[in-house]
């Protein structure tokens, strides 16, 4: 049976409101709602003081819309933020002061130094992958660093936090959903001895994913928090590229043991990896350092090499600011292909020239986790001003 959104806003109005008053469809609370592939996905408005006290009323929606025939699952998020297209009657009017995520700095009283950040279950460290843009190769370099890990005999996990572009399914060529262990919780998928989570899982190749930003941190917090990841020596996030909520939510909801920076050797491609960059470094989160992707290109019938972004600018301003430089990977047709096919050249063509490559890169990458003892890390505390 097919869920339709009419027959999840009547489920849904049968929930009360804050204060059991009237219910959430008719005061205007419930976002747009989505829906793929037997999955519901919609969010909460309240008062952003009460979220925590709210916690119930989002579980009780949840539990709602995921009795109805048809429906997989259901991911329900409670935000402050009005998003729009609500349903039902008009929200209540707006406040006139933004809503702040922490009091104004001459209201601020002490503060004891913020308690770490709780990890997730048997994962022993997370790196994130990350860049200032899209197309500079970002996935691809994290689905074979994971694997360079693995091949260095640690237990790896991938999670796929590019919610608007998930890639893992068709780099690491997996099919078919992921499995429920419970009502709540879900089993990561596998390929190449690697265990793998993304949103790609759970929604079709073509499916767009037209969320706001509170939809987009629920999804990820349920990625890390409901699947029921084993014992992992490394998670490797694959992050959106930019600096906005995906990587301001892992900051927030995880204790980051560091980050790699994937740029182009251009200087068009630098501008944006010095944002990322920057953007952890505001953070706290540790730089393990920059990778320079499609460095060069290696003709494969001549083997004449040609820069075709330049040269060496991504190693150049690794050693500008003082970031250790991973390594310089060739643009070249067996990468391109090997990832198209599902089949990353890490374990396509181990011993070829760009795997040797990729596990140099994890070879540094875990000597830079050893050296800072960075599993450990407590995480930050971000406040917006």
């Amino acid at each position: 049976m097919t869920v339709t959104r009419e027959a999840v806003i009547e489920k849904l109005s049968t929930i009360k409101g804050p204060d059991l008053k009237g219910d959430i469809v008719s005061l205007g609370l419930v976002s747009e709602i989505f829906i793929a592939d037997g999955k519901v996905f919609f969010s909460i408005t309240v008062p952003a003081e009460r979220a925590k006290e709210l916690e119930p009323l989002r579980e009780a929606a949840e539990r709602a819309v995921k009795e109805l025939p048809g429906v997989a699952n259901a991911v329900v998020a409670l935000t402050a933020e009005r998003e729009g297209g609500g349903m039902g009657a008009a929200p209540p009017p707006r406040p006139q002061q933004p809503l702040r995520s922490s009091p104004p700095p001459q209201a601020r009283a002490p503060q004891a130094r913020p308690a770490a950040k709780a990890g997730v279950p048997g994962v022993e460290s997370i790196i994130a992958v990350a860049s200032g843009k899209g197309g500079v190769g970002k996935s691809t370099t994290a689905v074979n660093l994971a694997l360079g890990l693995k091949a260095l005999g640690l237990k790896v996990g991938i999670l796929d936090a590019d919610i608007y572009g998930p890639s893992m399914p068709r780099l690491l060529g997996i099919k078919g959903k992921p499995e429920m262990v419970d009502s709540r919780t879900i089993r990561p998928m596998e390929a190449y001895g690697v265990h793998v989570m993304s949103i790609g899982f759970l929604v079709e190749e073509e499916t767009p994913m037209i969320w706001r930003g509170p939809m987009v941190m629920s999804a990820l917090r349920q990625m890390l928090r409901d699947v029921a990841w084993p014992q992992l020596d490394v998670m490797v996030v694959d992050m959106p590229p930019g600096t906005g909520d995906a990587q301001l939510t892992m900051a927030q909801q995880v204790p980051l043991a560091g980050a790699v920076i994937v740029s182009t050797p251009q200087d068009l491609a630098l501008i944006d990896a010095r944002r990322g960059l920057n953007m952890f470094n505001r953070v706290e989160v540790p730089v393990l350092g920059i990778v320079e992707n499609m460095s060069y290109f290696l003709a494969p019938d001549t083997g004449k090499r040609y820069d075709i972004f330049g040269s060496g600018g991504a190693k150049a301003e690794a050693e500008r600011l003082g970031v250790t430089f991973l390594g310089e990977v060739p643009l070249t047709i067996d990468v391109r292909e090997s990832s198209d096919a599902g089949t990353p050249v890490v374990v396509s063509d181990p011993d070829g020239a760009q795997a040797r490559t990729y596990r140099a890169i994890a070879e540094k990458v875990l000597e830079k986790l050893q050296t800072q003892g960075a599993a450990g890390r407590q995480a930050p505390k971000i406040v917006f001003e």
